[in-house]
């Protein structure tokens, strides 16, 4: 076990440092965290190991005692069937009113979680992390083209490959 758990460790503080040197991506201003909270449908991802193959991902979020937020991540992997899932946990990277969060699955490795996108309804969502992570999330599973369209135009506009997207099965 002492080898899986290096290895997992390992891992997950490259996938953290990898946005290091990157575009700064301004993260939204006015956010509340009470609204935000709650069920959302990845639409929209870019390839990641840890979602390789799932279906019907989700991310949903609450408030813990502490003040933190609960972080919980479920998906079907498509090959097996097996439903697949990961409690994080969440905290303000800085000022609670900017959607810039800091988000663990893994001991105290943080990584960016950047709100850059949100409707004033909190019904759709652009998450960024890095170059190589970025997420479209609705509060339904499907999401209106013009938003999805308006989204896509953002991420190519911070020079994201909007092509590398794969779009999430609901």
């Amino acid at each position: 076990m002492g080898k899986i758990s290096n290895v997992i460790g390992i891992f997950v503080l490259a996938l953290f440092c990898l946005g290091k040197g990157e575009i700064k991506m301004e993260s939204i201003h006015d956010f509340e965290l009470a609204k935000y909270l709650g069920l959302w449908y990845e639409i929209a991802r870019l390839p990641a190991s840890f979602e390789k193959n799932l279906t019907n991902v989700t991310a949903t979020y609450s408030l813990k005692e502490n003040g933190t937020v609960k972080v919980e991540n479920q998906g079907t992997d498509s090959k097996t069937n097996a439903v697949k899932k990961a409690t994080g946990k969440a905290k303000f990277a800085g000022n609670p009113t900017i959607g810039y969060l800091k988000v663990s699955f893994f001991g105290p490795f943080y990584g960016d979680y950047k709100i850059i996108q949100l409707d004033k309804d909190y019904k759709y969502a652009l998450v960024y992390s890095s170059k190589k992570y970025a997420w479209i999330l609705s509060r339904e599973k499907t999401m209106e083209k013009e938003i999805l369209d308006q989204y896509l135009n953002s991420l190519k506009e911070f020079g994201i490959d909007t092509t590398k997207l794969i779009f999430s099965q609901q």
